[in-house]
């Protein structure tokens, strides 16, 4: 399946490389900067670019995504790609891990970013993602996985972080949630749109596969050294995304808490070292690399 995952990761550079650089670069017009949510509140358009008819928070975020896509995501999918071409075992998670970003950006911009001309792309790069992640995630040898690791990879030290991970993510979007469930009112953040795509895409899924991964490494399952990985990379690319957006929302001048400013740089630094540690203790062996 090398060919076939190649020749899909190179169309994904390409599309996205379209996409991201129309979301950073685009900053055309619109007059319309208000609009009456169904709440009725008033919620102040971003009014210029690709993103005009999203509000300015969600395409101030949008637009630093994109950036860090354009800086970060599509050095690191190439990278993954040249790796996963010379059969390394490094090359088979960066890729697949690298593959789960792009699959999770791509869904989030088509269910939840307003309809603007890259709907039909953002579907494309959504398909095309989800295939390709899924034929790269099948040429890890599960079974043999865990022989990868050296004697020093610090199990603890990853599960944990892997486990905190998705016990802030969960904690952060249920303290937004819980409380307009109970008022029976809604989320303040949910602005002019139909429903929480972002939270629920990760209450629905990362969250519970970082809280597996987590526990299955510490037990030393095999599947344990697949998910762990592959979270890991998901949580560097999403939250140098996080950090992204925090600074292009503070520039802009709307509020960001105290909190959330501080605890997405650290864990995004910490999650850079995480990685590290990780493929540092990788032991590409011949006979896992067919």
């Amino acid at each position: 399946m090398k060919k076939e995952i190649s020749i899909l990761s190179i169309i994904i550079i390409v599309l996205s490389g379209i996409a991201s650089s129309i979301g950073v670069f685009s900053n055309y017009s619109n007059e319309n900067l208000n609009f009456i949510s169904l709440y009725g509140d008033t919620i102040t358009l971003y009014g210029k670019g690709i993103y005009h008819h999203d509000s300015v928070s969600l395409a101030l975020q949008a637009v630093a995504q994109d950036l860090v896509t354009l800086v970060v995501g599509l050095p690191l999918l190439i990278i993954s790609l040249y790796l996963f071409r010379k059969n390394l075992i490094k090359g088979k998670l960066l890729l697949t891990g690298t593959l789960g970003y792009f699959l999770y950006t791509y869904t989030s911009y088509t269910f939840y970013s307003m309809y603007n001309q890259l709907f039909l792309l953002n579907v494309t790069l959504m398909s095309l993602c989800f295939f390709t992640f899924t034929l790269t995630f099948m040429t890890i040898d599960v079974s043999k996985i865990k022989n990868s690791f050296k004697d020093t990879f610090p199990i603890k030290l990853v599960s944990s972080f892997v486990l905190v991970i998705g016990g802030f993510i969960g904690l952060m979007w249920l303290g937004m949630i819980i409380n307009p469930l109970i008022d029976g009112t809604y989320p303040k953040e949910l602005e002019h749109y139909t429903t929480l795509v972002i939270q629920g895409m990760d209450l629905g899924f990362v969250v519970p596969t970082s809280i597996l991964a987590g526990v299955l490494l510490l037990k030393k399952k095999p599947f344990g050294y697949v998910l762990a990985p592959l979270i890991i990379i998901k949580g560097v690319s999403m939250l140098t995304a996080m950090t992204a957006m925090v600074i292009n929302m503070t520039l802009s001048g709307e509020v960001v808490s105290i909190a959330f400013m501080v605890l997405v740089p650290i864990f995004d630094l910490f999650s850079f070292y995480i990685l590290y540690l990780v493929l540092n203790n990788i032991i590409e062996k011949p006979s896992l690399n067919n």
